[in-house]
């Protein structure tokens, strides 16, 4: 095999240290090794950086080793180019494996160009990723604490949730408050906290709450949980707030993307989150899909085609794009998407239809970023064709039936009208 990289360095992350294997390759065909050890310290890191420097090692590559090997990057990035390996791609063979041999594996390899590289993006996206990620977790937190709320009355008797819509609309919330913090129940009292079309649950709604059973350390734990479920919202008014700051610079990608359908701001700040707006980083739409997890696999043995699902990459990314995908079948002014993922359900089902339809939605992502227009695919005239032209097009299609029903010798002649 041909040597990439003829100095290059192989390093084994841990938590408390390092184990780098300088490689160099001379005229020689038995390249030199050259070992340490380091702490993962940041004084430590420093010399671990000199040291490379001092060996004219400019090329690392190491594992992505959970969160060990963002520190290390962090002191490396902008003097040294760092690989990052994903760890299939550099696992050692069993029986053989140490901590110096890791290294030394990882270094052999990436010494010949087997190490593809992970996509790592600039400082700027990384800290906007780390905001919109917590924004997800804490969006989850809401929802898991909105279920225990819910829980809670279930358990008591109450069922609330069995009439109203929304647990925690303006008529519901009221009841539930009612409830927590009074002793007693009184029904006109219930029926006067209820709004617009709720009022004609009245009755409804008193039989769903009369005959419940309630004891003060169960209110308190409602308000506990209710707590708790203000302190997350106020959070993600905060993380909103600080969002808008951080993606200022990018405000005219965040426009860009939102001329899709089913994608709005916050998706589009989501996408940009994890992929940046530079699209040269990825060779093509194809390898951007297969880095997001919405590429079908490749699986054939023996002539038999086996299990071909999408992969798990993409644990942020790939959601919000399903979520954009769910919106955009569902919007009726721009149908574009809706026809196709009805024409994609018939063969394959919704699942995989909402899955194509996510992928033509990242595919737009990557054309719109590398060019800078906006959304306007090649074939939406045949969505949105007026009736003129859908006439047009259809008799100039009966036209070129009859020509090649004529040339077959199908039909004879005479036996078209002349108007045609």
């Amino acid at each position: 095999m041909k040597v990439v990289y003829p100095t290059c360095c192989g390093v084994d992350v841990h938590k408390t240290f390092l184990v780098a294997t300088i490689i160099k390759t001379t005229k020689g065909v038995q390249p030199s090794y050259q070992k340490k050890r380091f702490s993962t310290f940041n004084s430590d890191i420093r010399h671990f950086k000199q040291w490379l420097l001092d060996n004219s090692c400019f090329h690392v590559c190491m594992e992505s080793t959970g969160k060990y090997w963002i520190p290390v990057f962090n002191l490396l990035e902008g003097h040294i180019n760092v690989t990052i390996a994903n760890p299939k791609w550099v696992k050692a063979v069993k029986g053989n494996k140490d901590d110096t041999k890791d290294s030394k594996w990882i270094g052999d390899l990436f010494r010949l160009g087997l190490v593809p590289g992970s996509f790592i993006p600039c400082k700027e996206i990384r800290i906007l990723r780390e905001y919109t990620r917590y924004r997800f977790k804490l969006t989850c937190c809401k929802r898991s604490e909105k279920n225990r709320f819910q829980n809670a009355f279930t358990v008591c008797n109450v069922a609330l949730d069995a009439v109203v819509t929304d647990m925690f609309g303006k008529s519901a919330s009221s009841i539930t408050d009612y409830l927590i913090t009074s002793d007693g129940f009184d029904p006109e009292t219930c029926k006067s906290f209820l709004q617009k079309s709720l009022k004609k649950k009245a009755d409804a709604v008193i039989e769903s709450i009369e005959g419940y059973q309630m004891t003060s350390s169960q209110k308190e734990r409602m308000l506990m949980v209710r707590s708790h479920l203000d302190f997350v919202q106020q959070s993600i008014h905060s993380l909103d707030s600080k969002l808008d700051e951080l993606i200022a610079p990018y405000e005219n990608a965040v426009s860009l993307l939102c001329t899709i359908p089913g994608v709005d701001r916050s998706s589009a700040i989501t996408i940009i989150s994890e992929i940046g707006t530079d699209m040269t980083q990825f060779n093509s739409s194809k390898r951007l899909c297969c880095w997001a997890g919405l590429t079908p696999g490749n699986n054939e043995s023996a002539g038999k085609k086996k299990s071909v699902r999408i992969t798990r990459a993409g644990v942020y990314l790939k959601p919000a794009l399903v979520q954009c995908a769910h919106a955009a079948v569902k919007s009726t002014a721009t149908p574009y998407y809706k026809n196709k993922c009805e024409r994609l359900a018939k063969r394959r089902g919704k699942k995989r239809a909402i899955i194509a339809i996510a992928r033509m939605i990242l595919t737009a992502v990557y054309q719109m970023l590398s060019t800078g227009e906006t959304w306007n695919p090649c074939d939406l005239y045949k969505t949105d064709m007026p009736q003129e032209m859908q006439d047009k097009q259809k008799a100039k299609a009966v036209k070129q039936a009859l020509k090649l029903l004529i040339s077959e010798g199908v039909i004879p002649p005479e036996s078209i009208p002349t108007a045609v």
